[in-house]
């Protein structure tokens, strides 16, 4: 397995940037956002779905698609997938997103399905997106990029087999399933390597983050969570998914480093993959080991320092920690 990171978890860093850090860090793929940046938020600061620096913008793709395929290719590095944020029925959309992922270079692309909020049958939902579904096969084949269906909460996608569902009558060579843990915790979960079983040739890809369930004014609440602190048992998937076969990439998409932006912290997130252990592979092998680096903020003067580190799960070493560059 390989690793790739999304850039919505990067949001105050420029394409530029993001290269440079995960060519250091020797990740080998990136799976860019493809979403605009609203007008209202153009001053405020970096955040994940807002003020995003490393997104692609769907109505300026040029130069910077161009731009960043070069630089890319320089840094040798793969831009794995375009991950849109498209409604299920949005033909033209779609194709102008294949039509981008194309001149990106990109072999695959996440697609939409319909969201569940108990105002329509699933039954009618689930025929809107059979419907869409087979026309996006269609536009796969068309620009040989496979699509995706997500795996994710308040959508008629939130488990692996509701996803399985969508696209069984369909050829997984071009719509395949995007399977994310992490997402599960909030909705949707059943036994990782069951699930990873199911879906068979239709997995495609994964996503890695974690999350926890937290109970706040006597209310339990679904919260985005350091990769090794929350519920997501990610050495027990390492395991799984080597159980079933699966080589592919492993898209790192923390939001973890969420609660510390609202602390107003010196710096809004880390240096996101630099000063990983020169022990690290750059490929994930087995299920001894995953890696994660993370920056723990604290509040802290302004101008001041903050407190990072990094952890490795493996057979003989548990981590280590360090300072931010």
């Amino acid at each position: 397995m390989k690793l790739s990171v999304f850039t919505v978890c990067t949001p105050d860093l420029t394409p530029e940037q993001l290269i440079t850090a995960a060519t250091q860090a020797g990740i080998d793929g990136i799976e860019w956002r493809f979403a605009a940046i609203p007008q209202d938020a153009q001053a405020e600061a970096p955040s994940f779905w807002r003020h995003n620096r490393c997104s692609i913008d769907p109505e300026h793709t040029e130069p910077s698609v161009s731009i960043i395929k070069q630089s890319v290719q320089q840094h040798q590095l793969e831009s794995i997938a375009l991950v849109p944020y498209l409604k299920c029925g949005d033909l033209d959309s779609t194709h102008h997103a294949f039509a981008t992922a194309s001149q990106l270079g990109a072999s695959m692309m996440r697609v939409g399905v319909p969201m569940y909020d108990r105002s329509r049958h699933y039954r009618d939902l689930d025929a809107e997106a059979t419907r869409y579904l087979s026309s996006v096969q269609e536009l796969s084949q068309q620009y040989g990029i496979q699509a995706l269906i997500e795996t994710h909460h308040q959508t008629i996608a939130a488990s692996a087999s509701a996803a399985l569902r969508l696209v069984e009558h369909l050829d997984p060579q071009y719509v395949g399933v995007l399977y994310d843990p992490g997402n599960m915790v909030h909705e949707g979960y059943e036994n990782y390597r069951m699930g990873l079983q199911l879906l068979g040739p239709y997995l495609a890809h994964v996503h890695v983050k974690n999350a926890a369930w937290i109970q706040q004014d006597q209310q339990w609440q679904c919260q985005w969570a350091p990769i090794l602190e929350g519920i997501v048992p990610w050495q027990q998937i390492i395991s799984d998914l080597q159980s079933v076969g699966y080589d592919g990439y492993l898209g790192v998409e923390d939001f973890s480093a969420g609660k510390w932006i609202r602390l107003k912290c010196y710096r809004i997130l880390p240096d996101h993959f630099v000063n990983l252990p020169d022990s690290l592979s750059r490929r994930v092998n087995d299920e001894r080991y995953i890696f994660y680096y993370t920056c723990r903020y604290y509040w802290c003067r302004e101008y001041g320092e903050c407190s990072c580190s990094y952890i490795i799960i493996r057979d003989d070493y548990r981590g280590r920690t360090g300072r931010c560059l």
